[in-house]
């Protein structure tokens, strides 16, 4: 079947967040919302169905929380797309991955410990370990010719030295891993996942991998989960998946959370109970219908994702040369320098709204090394993406010097 993503579909008044909530979120109704990781673009056809077959049944009862089916449906596709012999006792449903990184924290680590991120990294992280009661140990990322990069000098320093911690004496216990990376992009290399897991699983912590964008992959990048790269790190690991992302599928809150050992799946349920809710009945439906029925729409989007990427990053380059694109390797989230403008953070969200007249994420709500940026989200029918970039342009040369 071929799907018409240059079609816009009208989401205006649907309980939208992303399209209804604007003046809430930015104070106005008058912009292109280009912010949140939600697509713009029509979902796959064996989705649609199926969860049409079942609202023709008459009563949306609780649902088993690991149906069979399901289950099966995970591990499949992780043997096919990875060769990983997932068992069916490691794989748990959770409503989101989100509640999974809060579920981690609370399981693995104790109030006043500090938990490793790598900023500037997808916002629920620094909430997941705050809240808790935990402190951030950034190992932040190093931008490296428009790349990238691990800092594993200081990775290792956040298991040494502790007399310069401000914390706690003993080392962090856990590593919160965002692969592929968002919002830099990144899809990190097998050396640069062994490193990591050396290091951290080295130091006796255990590395929760978010890899919920592990399917949206550009320029032949390749996705390797990182339990995958040895018997030691699948059981010092925990994996998070959902179809949220690659199928478009966020307002169904579910994910699939694969944990090998026993002792930390043990943990993780008891962290969880009474405290994760349960995973809904459509959630479910729609799950199984994306990992085994619609592989073909996800290769026709990652074909006209990429298109988008390669138009983008000619726009930038000929018309908004003040703005710098950091070329994502996966997801379809850009992550723009605006450095060159000269703007803080407060002026730089408030000139994309009000002169630009576009929703971007300002990129310090990643954390402080992302101040100076923005992301934008690209899935999307091109004549959004061309009214955007137009908005953009129009405004950032227009500028004052």
């Amino acid at each position: 079947m071929k799907y018409d993503f240059d079609r816009v579909v009208p989401r205006k008044n649907t309980n939208c967040m992303k399209w209804d909530d604007t003046d809430a979120i930015f104070g106005t109704k008058d912009i292109v919302p280009m912010w949140v990781a939600d697509m713009d673009l029509p979902i796959a056809k064996p989705i649609t169905d199926a969860i049409r077959e079942r609202t023709e049944h008459e009563i949306y009862g609780y649902p088993i929380q690991k149906p069979l089916s399901v289950i099966k449906a995970v591990i499949d596709r992780m043997q096919r797309l990875y060769g990983w012999k997932v068992r069916p006792e490691w794989v748990l449903l959770l409503p989101g991955i989100i509640p999974a990184l809060y579920t981690t924290v609370k399981a693995f680590s104790c109030p006043g410990n500090e938990v490793i991120l790598q900023g500037p990294v997808y916002h629920p992280f620094w909430s997941a370990i705050e809240d808790n009661g935990c402190h951030v140990s950034n190992n932040q990322l190093i931008l490296k010719n428009s790349t990238y990069e691990i800092d594993f000098e200081d990775l290792v320093g956040k298991f040494n030295n502790r007399e310069n911690s401000l914390y706690t004496p003993s080392h962090p216990k856990l590593m919160l891993l965002c692969s592929p990376h968002n919002p830099v992009g990144r899809v990190w290399t097998v050396e640069e996942l062994r490193r990591t897991g050396e290091i951290v699983i080295g130091n006796g912590a255990i590395v929760v991998a978010d890899e919920v964008h592990s399917e949206l992959l550009f320029h032949n990048a390749k996705h390797t989960p990182f339990s995958t790269l040895s018997e030691e790190f699948e059981q010092h690991s925990i994996t998070c998946i959902s179809p949220s992302k690659a199928f478009n599928l966020p307002g169904l809150y579910t994910s699939a959370i694969i944990i090998p050992s026993a002792g930390l799946r043990k943990r993780f349920l008891d962290a969880k109970k009474n405290f994760v809710p349960k995973v809904n009945v459509f959630g479910l439906i729609a799950m199984e219908a994306a990992y085994r029925y619609s592989d073909e729409w996800l290769e026709q989007l990652m074909a006209y994702l990429h298109d988008n990427l390669e138009f983008l990053l000619d726009y930038f380059k000929r018309k908004i040369p003040k703005i710098a694109v950091i070329k994502p390797q996966g997801t379809y989230l850009v992550w723009l320098d605006c450095r060159k403008m000269g703007l803080s953070p407060a002026t730089l969200q408030k000139f994309m709204i009000e002169n630009a007249k576009v929703g971007l994420y300002e990129g310090s709500l990643f954390g402080p090394s992302g101040a100076g940026f923005v992301r934008m989200n690209i899935a999307c029918p091109r004549l959004l993406l061309v009214e955007a970039l137009k908005r953009i342009e129009c405004a950032v040369n227009n500028m004052r010097n």
